[in-house]
């Protein structure tokens, strides 16, 4: 009887050990090396922002959260989900997107304000690949399954689609990685909140990738950072050849305000239903 018991425990504990091994991951990295010899992209991507803070067409809902649809690249990729289901549907709707040819949901880290619109999304497109961080809870994932995703693991830099690069996962504070798209003027980076540091992750992917970060938009997470430490993060970017800038989400009112008076006309603004083009 101990000897069954004890048996069925290890059946248990190699079960346990071996269950994440279900899932997929990314790990078409040989492209990255790439990077730095190839111009990128060679017509317009636009990005357009479906969830944000702010509003830049009074017609649509802001709200806290953050999600960008990118299109233009040979496939189209979702970045997040914002926070409510009804309000991502609605936005969708109203700014006349087509989610039919979405290839890719792309999960910036797994809080709410970022992943809460999965609901919505899922009357739109299901059956695709979520790609996530590795570290994400097993309870996430399994819900990602259980709404017909199927997660794509991520830890190292590793190409999506053609030109367009996630990052790698970042693990401190908590997991989390952003989208790299690669451009003949440099890098094209978006963020959901930047938790691992803006700075710590903008130097990172710079050396991943062997080139400079023309613009990073998306949340910085600086909403309680005073005015010092907010001056001297800008003022790195923009040692490190940052040209362009789109703060935005958790980065804070006054510190983007702060942003903006930096860049001047480099400062890309964004709120729901803005439409970001580069090319």
């Amino acid at each position: 009887m101990k000897r069954s018991l004890s048996v069925l425990i290890l059946l248990v504990a190699l079960v346990s050990c071996n269950s994440g091994q279900e899932f997929r991951y990314l790990d078409n990295t040989r492209a990255v090396a790439a990077v730095a010899n190839e111009s990128g992209i060679t017509s317009p991507v636009t990005f357009h922002v479906i969830y944000d803070n702010y509003v830049k067409n009074n017609e649509l809902e802001a709200d806290w959260g953050f999600s960008v649809l990118v299109s233009g690249l040979p496939e189209t990729i979702l970045f997040d989900t914002g926070t409510n289901p009804d309000i991502f549907l609605s936005n969708f709707r109203k700014m006349n997107l087509d989610a039919s040819g979405i290839d890719y949901l792309v999960l910036s880290h797994e809080h709410g304000d970022h992943t809460g619109g999965i609901p919505g999304f899922i009357q739109l497109k299901k059956g695709i690949p979520a790609v996530i961080p590795s570290a994400f809870s097993r309870q996430f994932k399994n819900s990602l399954v259980d709404y017909s995703f199927k997660p794509l693991l991520v830890r190292q830099p590793a190409q999506i689609c053609e030109n367009l690069f996630t990052s790698g996962e970042f693990t401190e504070p908590l997991s989390e990685h952003a989208l790299v798209m690669n451009t003949s003027r440099g890098l094209v980076v978006v963020t959901g909140c930047s938790h691992p540091g803006i700075i710590n992750m903008l130097k990172k992917i710079r050396s991943d990738f062997g080139k400079n970060v023309y613009l990073v938009f998306g949340g910085f997470h600086l909403m309680d950072k005073p005015d010092n430490e907010v001056n001297a993060i800008i003022s790195e970017m923009k040692s490190m050849g940052v040209v362009k800038c789109g703060a935005t989400h958790c980065t804070g009112d006054h510190q983007i305000d702060l942003f903006r008076k930096a860049f001047g006309e480099n400062f890309v603004e964004m709120g729901v239903g803005n439409a970001i083009v580069v090319n």
